[in-house]
């Protein structure tokens, strides 16, 4: 099915329920019975994660706060001044530090809308029916994109079936369910015995006392990783104790007391929103650019269009895995064009060309490293470290850098 630029917006920047999938899906082990000091019935983690797989969302609408505190160094553009990117602005790449405030409207599977509200603006991806809007106020632009019918019909027909998790009801039709015939479990139940099976042997998991959340008690699920190498210390997932919805998710590093990274609502309404928070008109003196989802997604991500029968690379000779669980690493090659971007590579009094710029500052003001995998920059932040070296390599992951300089030393499995 084609892919689209919503899709992964939503699972990068709406409510907490698709963070909450992601991170329950993978790191989840073990039960406790719950020590909720409410009138909620105690729960065990188990009972907790097909909770949310049988919840139901028909309609909502609310205000969610991200603050995110990665320890990522700041330049001008991305810094978190006014809770926004920049001078209060509202810009849709500016939501890697700081604090900011989303407008979240759910009409159903075929209307959805994301506002990123800030002082100088705001920024919204709107989904009606068909049809998908991506508008910045500041910028004064407005891409419009139309969804093809035959995908989204095909997302809605018998390839594919199950009931979908609370995540992919929130994201709307572009977060699909899972195929049929795949072996995956069939029922929340045997779901949620499969998720606590597998990754038992990695995080701890139980059930803590009620917490209360955009004023609605819920649950909270406490995830604490076994694994003493991961820069997460624990993960705690607020789930409405009524509605079994997730209302917060909170990730905390093993470096500070406060949360690295926090989405939440803090405001939440589960009636049917108005019919004109999905109706778009782009005001007047607005850019509008038409485009499919396909070209949206390749210039967001900085990747031109290759030329026809150019080579590329296949994922495992320009990936590869080191470890695993909450310390794994990802060790990459660059492509050529970001690759050509790290100090080392870029000529004196060059800047580096377009979008790039701010890639070459942030480069600049890395410390240096260097050992027998070679050399190239750190960034260490709260939730992972990264290392970018002078031969094109990256390697990425939860953990401190001596974890990643043993990475790229390792020789890659032949």
């Amino acid at each position: 099915m084609t892919a689209s630029p919503l899709r992964s917006r939503f699972g990068r920047w709406a409510v907490p329920a698709a963070v909450l999938v992601l991170v329950a899906g993978a790191s989840v082990a073990g039960s406790r019975l719950a020590s909720a000091d409410s009138d909620l019935a105690p729960r065990t983690a188990a009972e907790l994660l097909a909770d949310l797989q049988r919840a139901r969302l028909d309609h909502l609408s609310g205000t969610v706060v991200q603050t995110a505190d990665l320890g990522l160094p700041q330049l001008p553009g991305m810094s978190g001044a006014s809770g926004m990117g920049g001078a209060g602005a509202a810009e849709l790449t500016s939501i890697v530090s700081g604090s900011h405030t989303w407008k979240v409207w759910y009409g159903g599977e075929n209307q959805q809308r994301l506002a990123l509200i800030g002082t100088l603006g705001e920024s919204d991806i709107i989904h009606n029916g068909k049809d998908v809007w991506v508008w910045s106020s500041k910028a004064q632009t407005a891409t419009h994109l139309v969804m093809d019918p035959a995908a989204m019909a095909a997302a809605k027909s018998g390839a594919y079936s199950g009931a979908k998790s609370a995540a992919a009801r929130t994201a709307g039709p572009l977060m699909t369910a899972r195929p049929t015939g795949t072996g995956l479990p069939a029922t929340p139940d045997e779901a949620a015995k499969a998720a606590l099976a597998a990754i038992d042997p990695t995080t701890r998991a139980e059930v803590g006392p009620a917490v209360v959340v955009a004023g609605r008690t819920a649950y909270e699920l406490v995830l604490t990783p076994k694994d003493s190498a991961t820069l997460v210390a624990q993960v705690r997932l607020a789930v409405d104790g009524e509605r079994h919805l997730p209302l917060r998710v909170q990730v905390f590093s093993t470096k500070q007391a406060t949360p690295a990274l926090e989405v939440g609502f803090t405001a939440i309404d589960f009636s049917a929103p108005e019919a004109r928070q999905f109706e778009f008109t782009p005001p007047p003196g607005t850019t509008v650019t038409e485009g499919m989802p396909e070209a949206l997604a390749d210039k967001a991500a900085g990747m031109p269009t290759p030329p026809a029968g150019a080579p590329t690379a296949k994922p495992a000779d320009a990936v590869r895995m080191v470890g695993q669980g909450w310390s794994r690493i990802v060790v990459a090659k660059l492509p050529a064009q970001a690759a050509g971007t790290t100090p080392a590579q870029t000529s004196p009094g060059k800047g580096a060309p377009g979008g790039t710029d701010q890639l070459q500052s942030l480069l600049a003001a890395l410390p240096k490293v260097s050992g027998a995998w070679g050399s190239g920059r750190v960034l260490e932040g709260t939730l992972f470290s990264l290392v970018l070296t002078d031969d094109g390599r990256a390697a990425l992951g939860a953990v401190a850098p001596e974890a990643l300089y043993a990475a790229l030393a390792a020789p890659a499995a032949g």
